[in-house]
């Protein structure tokens, strides 16, 4: 297959059985040799921040001297980004090959994967074919029955928010905290498997700047450490990354002072939070929930202080749009709203009018590119512009502003 019939073939992947599980994952990882079992692990899940904490984690590692894989989902502009590897997207030419060479066993197994357990699996193939050091693996749906969770025992597991289903006996699982109700289930949940359990104390952390640069921040040992992601959220996230490092060098990795100083500063994570212009200030951000929008308002509050804001917004439907407008209304003078390229988008339309019966002002753009132009013809140099409400869009959105892989 070449590079186009390889996407073709991954989002034509459907399954028709009755039962949910691992068995398509672990039957398939079997008939490739069981490429996971050559592999050494980061576990990432949580509702929020999870795809933040991994790409500092692996910008650390890499930096560290470590070949690191970087496995997330959704991707922003361009499939490959999802199977990353010391920074770089799977080539179009090595996707293809994997997947080529995946097909026919594919084709032979009775009970055909799902499109994320596909990739999954061709993942681990290519991570262990390039023989990574270390993968740091973001859940996708979550849960006990997602698909990365049918690896071993990992180096660490990462909980960024609710989600139980990957802590492995006689690991190490590190939460981000601030809940004490939810930390005791944790505390529950790790004596159960005998796990360990370690809680981010975010206590450590002092965010000395905050600017459309990102933050200046110390922890613990780690003084005024260069982090160019946008929002306060990112502090705390920061924080579980640094935490987590601490733990990874019990567990025998070195890691340098210098690879985290320079992993932090050189971090990228495009369509969260991402400045795309300055005069106007254009805002990008994937919040695709209340927790997100909440995140954006308060960093919105942060750094532009009484301003009010334009916002493009597009939603998926079967999320809570309502309570995510009432997050950035005080905030906003005008709404434009899109409908992201999604089966599960809602309209432009029908968003517009829900923004007009929650009092606000709002008005459909025919497309991403246009409500995109539109905001731009009408700002002036000093007024904020934000584009959020799903990462089904965020790609468009940075094309049009320049900003495409």
């Amino acid at each position: 297959m070449n590079y186009e019939e390889t996407i073709a073939y991954i989002h034509g992947a459907y399954w028709k059985g009755t039962k949910d599980g691992l068995q398509r994952t672990r039957e398939l990882l079997a008939l490739l040799g069981n490429p996971q079992d050559k592999l050494r692990f980061i576990h990432v899940a949580g509702t929020n921040g999870k795809g933040s904490t991994c790409a500092m984690l692996a910008s650390i590692l890499q930096a560290a001297g470590y070949r690191t894989g970087l496995y997330t989902s959704p991707f922003v502009n361009r499939f490959n980004e999802r199977i990353a590897l010391n920074g770089v997207p799977i080539p179009d030419e090595a996707l293809a090959d994997v997947f080529t060479r995946i097909r026919p066993v594919v084709d032979a197994m009775e009970r055909q994967p799902s499109e994320f357990e596909l990739i999954t699996c061709a993942a681990m193939l290519y991570y262990a074919e390039q023989a990574c050091d270390v993968v740091v693996l973001e859940v996708g749906m979550g849960g006990e029955f997602d698909s990365t969770n049918v690896i071993q025992t990992p180096l660490l597991t990462i909980i960024t928010a609710m989600g139980f289903g990957i802590i492995k006996p006689g690991g190490v699982t590190l939460i981000y905290g601030k809940n004490p109700e939810a930390d005791r289930v944790f505390q529950d949940a790790c004596a159960r498997v005998g796990a360990r359990l370690v809680v981010t104390d975010h206590s450590r952390i002092i965010d000395h700047a905050h600017t459309l640069r990102g933050h200046d921040l110390s922890f613990g040992p780690y003084a005024h450490i260069r982090l160019p992601l946008i929002g306060s959220h990112q502090v705390n996230n920061s924080a579980v990354v640094l935490t987590a490092v601490q733990e990874l060098q019990t567990r025998g990795l070195a890691i340098s002072d210098e690879a985290v100083y320079e992993g932090m500063a050189s971090v990228r994570w495009p369509a969260r939070m991402e400045l795309l212009s300055e005069k106007p200030v254009f805002l990008l951000d994937g919040g695709h929930n209340p927790h997100g929008f909440a995140a954006a308002a308060r960093t919105i509050r942060e750094l532009f202080r009484d301003q009010r804001i334009t916002v493009l917004m597009g939603v998926m439907a079967d999320k809570d749009h309502g309570d995510m407008i009432r997050q950035l209304l005080p905030l906003t003078k005008r709404f434009y709203t899109v409908q992201p390229d999604s089966p599960r988008a809602m309209s432009a339309q029908a968003l517009a009018e829900e923004i007009r019966a929650l009092g606000g002002e709002a008005e459909p753009a025919g497309s991403v590119r246009q409500g995109v132009k539109t905001m731009l013809e009408q700002a002036a140099e000093e007024d904020v512009l934000l584009a959020i409400g799903s990462l089904y869009m965020a790609g468009d959105v940075r094309t049009v502003m320049g900003k495409g892989a």
